[in-house]
């Protein structure tokens, strides 16, 4: 199949980089949300990433307006329906993305792909509750997508093999990498760094090291660009857990349990960035480990 037009559903942190990349590498993009000040703010954020992009001399001007007029919004779901793929991106909770789902297949093409941007769910059951599980995979992009080369493509077991090849032509036309993944519990990238951000969140529970000792071990004895507490701020403390969840529900296996204090984190609403703290305390001008 012949991919030309993209929907995506969700205009937060993935969904505006999905339809960036999407609408630079020349599709034309459908992006809905249920919040008209989320589709505003992911278009200054595009506008903005894609004139960073002009600065480095990687795009042109006209390049970055090309893009721009290429994707268009909307808060009606059914409006993603003449679409040849559509991208699902929503919140890491099965019952939203299930329902949303739902809501789209009244308005699908009958040769429509529906995929799902989820780091650790089920596609096998995603699938199960659409009228195409043939025609459905996983389409995991990493964070920040415009950045990260990687791109996760994960079969259903009904998983089809043209809906994989036309899924993998578009990751092409991105200029991205696919990896294959087996439909197992977070798959690959996050079957490996969620247990090592967990094992970090550990090693601050039970006092081997305080946030900032801990994240310059690994930074500067493992060479790793970013700590896996500042990583787990960046991602979301949320996300982490719902996927270690995901991951210790999946598998019963005790090495993949949550840890206590990840769990008081997100109980308290101190979910990273995004809410200005998490095991940093973003509201100053330099960032302060919160232990």
């Amino acid at each position: 199949m012949d991919i030309r037009t993209i929907g995506i559903v969700g205009a937060g942190q993935m969904g505006n980089g999905i339809a960036h990349v999407c609408a630079l590498a020349g599709y034309d993009v459908v992006m809905s949300d249920i919040s008209q000040d989320a589709l505003n703010n992911a278009l200054a954020l595009i506008d903005t990433n894609l004139g960073r992009q002009v600065g480095r001399g990687k795009i042109t001007e006209d390049e970055k307006a090309a893009t721009l007029d290429r994707i268009r919004t909307t808060l009606r779901l059914a409006d993603l329906g003449p679409t040849d793929l559509i991208i699902e991106a929503a919140t890491e909770r099965e019952t939203v993305k299930t329902a949303i789902f739902e809501d789209l297949l009244p308005h699908l093409k009958p040769e429509t792909i529906l995929t799902s941007n989820t780091s650790s769910i089920s596609i096998t059951r995603l699938a199960s509750r659409t009228d195409r599980p043939e025609r459905f995979m996983g389409f995991h992009f990493m964070n920040p997508v415009p950045v990260m080369q990687l791109v996760e493509l994960i079969r259903g077991i009904a998983t089809d093999e043209p809906t994989f090849a036309a899924c993998k032509s578009v990751v092409d036309r991105l200029g991205k990498t696919a990896a294959t993944a087996e439909d197992f519990p977070a798959f690959i990238v996050n079957r490996i760094l969620m247990p090592m951000i967990n094992e970090a969140v550990y090693t601050l529970y039970e006092g081997v090291g305080s946030v900032e000792s801990i994240d310059q071990s690994m930074k500067l004895g493992a060479n790793h660009p970013m700590g896996p507490l500042e990583l787990a701020d960046f991602i979301g403390l949320d996300t982490c857990l719902a996927i270690m969840n995901v991951l210790h529900d999946g598998l019963a296996d005790t090495k993949y349990r949550p840890c206590p204090l990840l769990t008081k984190y997100v109980e308290a609403g101190w979910l990273g960035r995004k809410t200005d703290r998490g095991f940093y305390d973003y509201r100053g001008e330099v960032p302060v480990p919160t232990r």
